[in-house]
């Protein structure tokens, strides 16, 4: 199973690096739609919708509000602050919500497990994410951004499997993701921190362009947010009585499995940017 996993995780990587490399920003853009829209078919199983013609209403519904967003940050031009900051925000805001909702869970479910909330989440879930994602690429070092992203992420996760496996006692999450420890997640939190400094190091005139602290403080935030994005999807998946969100990667699951994470750290990443003055 874990040979499988990261034979799985290295394709995907090669990919990722590839469209990066070689992909223009609008090619980009509708490669992670596509990506993200992918997600929102599972997502609409997971929110209780089994009929494929209400499936498929879901997926233009999560695509409308995707373009929504697009003209809305002018992402066709040029995307300034005061239109791309307040959704950042309130993206940031819709997960500190999720988070409370993850504390409390199975008493929040009361809250939001009507297949209409859950359907809401979804939307608030991917659309912002893939706002977010196609935001860094706007960048004039765009590209770079979105494998930092990425990085940090990975690094969260990576860090927190062997931590938790050789380290874990503490559940962090018990009704929502019983393997979860906090020794799991401290674990990541370190894997990140390092990861963060190295990149630091790597910034020409570092000390000058942005200190140490602030990239510290976007890249612990950003893995905090995807054990979040993660431990969201989980509670819903586990509320709906599914243990992953398809079968289309081998070892991984579904596409929603591996967008988890980084919907909830999109946002977050290029929040932090912003307000770190990137």
């Amino acid at each position: 199973m874990l040979k499988q996993r990261v034979v799985t995780a290295l394709v995907m990587a090669g990919l990722f690096l590839a469209g990066i490399l070689f992909l223009p920003l609008l090619a980009l853009a509708v490669l992670f739609a596509v990506l993200v829209l992918a997600g929102g078919w599972e997502w609409s199983r997971l929110a209780g919708w089994e009929a494929k013609p209400a499936r498929a209403l879901y997926v233009l519904v999560l695509a409308a509000a995707m373009v929504g967003l697009y003209f809305h940050c002018q992402l066709d031009a040029e995307p300034t602050r005061e239109r791309v900051q307040p959704v950042l925000g309130l993206a940031c805001l819709w997960w500190s919500f999720a988070l409370l909702w993850v504390r409390s869970y199975p008493a929040s479910a009361v809250i939001w497990s009507h297949p209409m909330m859950r359907s809401l989440m979804g939307l608030l879930v991917l659309a912002p994410a893939w706002m977010a994602a196609v935001y860094l690429l706007s960048y004039p070092r765009g590209g770079a951004l979105m494998v930092t992203l990425v990085l940090l992420v990975a690094a969260a996760d990576i860090g927190a499997y062997f931590a938790g496996k050789s380290l874990g006692k503490h559940k962090m999450a018990p009704a929502v993701s019983p393997a979860k420890t906090w020794e799991g997640f401290w674990g990541g939190a370190l894997a990140v921190a390092a990861v963060g400094l190295l990149l630091w190091y790597t910034l020409p005139a570092r000390g000058a362009h942005i200190s140490l602290l602030a990239v510290l403080a976007v890249a612990l935030t950003t893995s905090m947010a995807s054990v979040v994005g993660d431990l969201t999807v989980s509670m819903v998946k586990r509320e709906s009585g599914a243990k992953d969100s398809g079968s289309l990667l081998p070892g991984h699951g579904g596409i929603l499995d591996r967008l988890d994470s980084l919907s909830g750290a999109a946002p977050v990443f290029a929040l932090g940017l912003l307000l770190a003055g990137w």
